[in-house]
């Protein structure tokens, strides 16, 4: 129930809280861990003077930073390692201005299968690959879900989709006969027009930002 509710808050989050001023990436791009392993968060932005600061929302605790109440790092870039069931929240990065990135969702489940999917939206027209992961063995056959409804067997337990289209936005989740089934996981994607829009959006901010400093040093 709380794994549930931390993906809805991590959701609403995506929606209204986002900015074209900075990118809250990590490293390996996946949304679940299993306990023991490590992660890497980093706030990736041109103007490294907005102060931003990684963020999260868990269980536990609420807007808790980075290298302070969680995690080795310094603000902006933070690891943990190793992860365990208490670090699934909601992770996002904040400028002393109050701007926000996009939030991510981690989830490190108790259980023994995990699927594996990228968290930071898939532009559309690329691949897409998921795997389920048992601790007990790798390649095991695997059934995959997408909203609740079958999609289809893999014996390897790896499914890739060719061409993303925004029609496969939705939850997965993936279980492994005998092993387990993995929590939920929601998977973005991000329109061509959406992605050129965006770039043209920060394109003419630097434009205008370079104006005004050029207006002040005359």
């Amino acid at each position: 129930m709380a794994g549930t509710s931390l993906l809805w808050i991590s959701l609403l989050s995506l929606m209204s809280c986002t900015t074209n001023q900075v990118t809250l990436n990590l490293s390996p791009n996946r949304s679940q861990f299993f306990r023991g392993d490590s992660v890497s968060l980093s706030c990736e932005d041109e103007d490294s003077s907005a102060g931003w600061t990684l963020r999260r929302n868990t269980t536990r605790e609420t807007r808790r930073v980075c290298g302070l109440d969680w995690g080795k790092g310094s603000g902006s870039s933070c690891t943990i390692d190793p992860l365990i069931q208490w670090d699934s929240g909601v992770y996002w990065c904040e400028s002393s201005q109050a701007a926000a990135s996009q939030s991510i969702n981690l989830t490190v489940p108790g259980g023994s299968v995990i699927l594996q999917s990228p968290v930071l939206p898939v532009m559309e027209g690329d691949p897409l690959t998921l795997s389920c992961r048992s601790k007990h063995g790798s390649r095991l056959p695997a059934a995959f879900y997408k909203d609740g409804s079958l999609m289809g067997t893999e014996p390897g337990g790896h499914m890739t989709i060719l061409h993303v289209s925004r029609s496969d936005e939705g939850l997965y989740r993936c279980n492994i006969s005998s092993h387990g089934e993995s929590p939920s996981s929601w998977i973005s994607v991000t329109a061509v027009e959406a992605r050129y829009l965006a770039a043209v959006t920060a394109d003419q901010e630097d434009k205008l930002t370079d104006g005004k400093q050029s207006k002040e040093l005359v």
